[in-house]
């Protein structure tokens, strides 16, 4: 008899960008990780013109991929700007590295995709975990950082409000029982392994979930050496604590706080046009 199999995790698939990709390939971290890196921009430009401008930096949330910003980069790209864009660690088409996840590490990750393309400086577009890891980075690497949208971040575990639609706790526990299973277990002849869950997937599944569980704890006084144009962003019916929004944003000196109406968490894709939006008003 199987277990229980887990709660589905990471299987929302979003078509790529339609917009001019100019580069596509594999970044190496110190660790073996293996970043899955693009970058994107208007069809008649050259790939050296489009990192030599100030660049827009998208970094997405948990369980995602870069394409969750498809929208938004097509319109930047139409725009005249050049998108950098990675799926994080052990997400999307990237691998998961040795290192213990946190969202410090992913934020460095992005520090080292940069370098890697010899890109200085950037406008960031973070949501989510993304959003986390761009307060991070704005925070310890404000040389990196023209401006910043920080989209439905929160400061600790508890700013994310219970939904019972959705056990996280629960989920990643049983995904690292389904791992235990597969790894150990015996199927029946009348069971095809291909068609369910692998035993690493259900392990990376757990390992993010758990990341939301465990993290982050940032001291909201700290995002006061932000020194770069910010804005904060969160849906209208967000599941995001009021009270970390409003922490976050009486935190960096200048921000600005936007509320999107009608919108939930996952406004890169519900409303695409106020985070572009937000971006113009710091370029």
């Amino acid at each position: 008899m199987l277990p229980r199999m887990p709660v589905p995790y990471r299987t929302a698939v979003y078509a790529h960008p339609a917009a001019p990709l100019h580069a596509a390939r594999r970044i190496a971290m110190p660790d073996g990780a293996l970043l899955a890196t693009f970058v994107y921009g208007p069809e008649d430009a050259a790939l050296d013109e489009l990192l030599a401008q100030d660049a827009v930096l998208v970094l997405h949330g948990n369980g995602g991929s870069h394409a969750t910003y498809a929208a938004v980069i097509e319109d930047l790209c139409e725009k005249g700007l050049c998108v950098i864009a990675f799926d994080a660690r052990a997400q999307g088409q990237s691998t998961r590295g040795t290192l213990p996840l946190s969202y410090e590490l992913l934020a460095e990750d992005a520090v080292r995709v940069l370098d890697a393309l010899n890109v200085g400086r950037v406008h960031v577009l973070g949501h989510s975990d993304g959003g986390i890891e761009a307060l991070l980075l704005a925070r310890d690497h404000a040389e990196r950082v023209i401006s910043l949208v920080a989209g439905g971040a929160n400061l600790t575990p508890e700013g994310v409000v219970d939904d019972p639609a959705w056990d996280v706790e629960g989920s990643a526990r049983t995904n690292r029982a389904w791992s235990a299973f597969m790894d150990e277990g015996e199927l029946s002849d009348a069971i095809d392994p291909t068609l369910l869950p692998s035993a690493e997937e259900a392990r990376l599944a757990s390992e993010l979930l758990q990341l939301m569980l465990d993290e982050p704890h940032i001291d909201a006084a700290s995002l006061a050496a932000i020194s770069c144009p910010v804005t904060v962003m969160v849906g209208e019916f967000d599941c995001i604590r009021d009270d970390e929004t409003v922490a976050i944003f009486k935190a960096i000196p200048q921000a600005r706080l936007v509320v999107v109406p009608e919108c939930g968490h996952s406004i890169p894709r519900q409303r695409p046009d106020a985070v572009v939006w937000a971006l113009e008003q710091q370029l």
